[in-house]
């Protein structure tokens, strides 16, 4: 089994705003949860391909370069990524509309309800 293909019970967190991701990054590592930042959707893929596949996937759809649109078309297309569940969280005005075609696994807007996404994260990489 390649890096690509080993599952790890990992969060990948995706969001070009460092503050928010520091925050969030350091909430689930405090839950005793594994995170690997990318601040767009290249360094997203470049994660992806580039270490353990993550469990669940939380992106943001508004960022500079590769945005969450184009991160999660090319995930859905690759048969490696696209079953990993994706959480998309977005300060979009009309979130539900942006996120239609995404098919993720729940849509959440910001300011992240943490107890919520907390929720998500514990059924999608429970601890061993």
């Amino acid at each position: 089994m390649t890096d690509t293909q080993r599952h790890e019970h990992l969060v990948l967190l995706v969001d070009d705003q460092e503050e928010a991701r520091d925050a969030l990054a350091m909430l689930l590592r405090n839950e005793g949860f594994a995170v690997r930042e990318a601040s767009d959707g290249q360094e997203a893929l470049d994660a992806l391909y580039d270490g353990p596949r993550p469990c669940l996937v939380v992106l943001d759809l508004m960022m500079p370069g590769m945005d969450g649109w184009e991160f999660r078309q090319r995930q859905l297309r690759s048969p490696l990524f696209a079953r990993i569940p994706t959480v998309v969280l977005s300060g979009h005005a009309n979130l539900s509309a942006a996120a239609t075609g995404l098919s993720a696994h729940e849509v959440m807007p910001k300011p992240v309800q943490l107890g919520r996404l907390l929720e998500l994260v514990r059924d999608y990489c429970p601890r061993r």
